[in-house]
């Protein structure tokens, strides 16, 4: 009766591990879901404007401009406007995440930002290269408060 007990248990641990586990699901890209996009900031025009054009500059160093397709999902938030507008000014061709290309590499890319009363924290993600920043809102936009975080992905 005593070895019953003891691998009931045994099996009841395991189980629980294994229940524990299964949230860990990753969605269809493993760690990239292009449909994360959000700015719950809510930036104003020149604050979003400066951001965007400050992340999109090391963001060409890493995905190729002119041979790439960006597929942003933006929600309809002024950094959303301002992202977009910056990304086709440095040359990358700008679709809608659900819309389909027939030719050409696309490349998957969302978004958040998040403030506090001390700064706006800012991420922009594709499925090889993330990158993300501090900044502070001034009277002309934003200045950074932190150098830029660059996280490469081998796919």
């Amino acid at each position: 009766m005593k070895c019953s007990r003891r691998l009931f248990l045994k099996a009841l641990g395991g189980s629980a591990v294994a229940a524990s586990l299964s949230g860990c699901k990753t969605t269809q890209t493993g760690w990239f879901n292009p449909a994360t996009s959000m700015d719950a900031a809510e930036l104003s025009t020149e604050t979003a404007t400066a951001i965007a054009e400050d992340m999109v500059a090391p963001l060409s160093e890493h995905l190729d401009v002119g041979r790439s397709t960006i597929a942003l999902r933006r929600d309809a938030s002024e950094f959303g406007l301002a992202l977009d507008k910056s990304l086709r000014a440095s040359g990358y061709a700008v679709i809608e995440a659900d819309q389909e290309v027939v030719a050409g590499k696309v490349v998957p890319l969302a978004y958040t930002i998040q403030s506090d009363t001390a700064q706006i924290l800012v991420r922009i993600t594709t499925p090889t290269v993330e990158l993300s920043r501090s900044y502070q809102t001034t009277m002309t936009g934003a200045a950074s408060l932190s150098p830029i975080s660059i996280l490469t992905r081998s796919t």
